[in-house]
């Protein structure tokens, strides 16, 4: 699977601020370019991870069918 996020880094007076696009609350900082790309990473993964739990938190006590989804992008 791969997706294209789109990482937008802005120069500011104490370094460097980062967000993605398609991906809300996907932000961070950093001293460095290279510094604010890895938190973003970082930053990327807490969000889904962060995503995740809440669905299932709504989710608790439902009738639910789960599965694996993989996104083909073409």
């Amino acid at each position: 699977m791969h997706i294209n996020l789109t990482a937008v880094f802005e120069k500011s007076p104490y370094g460097y601020i980062g967000y993605v696009e398609e991906l809300p609350g996907a932000n961070t900082q950093g001293a460095t370019l290279e510094e604010a790309k890895k938190n973003l990473i970082e930053a990327i993964y807490l969000v889904l991870e962060s995503n995740r739990q809440i669905a299932e938190a709504e989710l608790s006590g439902k009738e639910i069918i789960k599965e694996s989804f993989d996104l083909a992008v073409t």
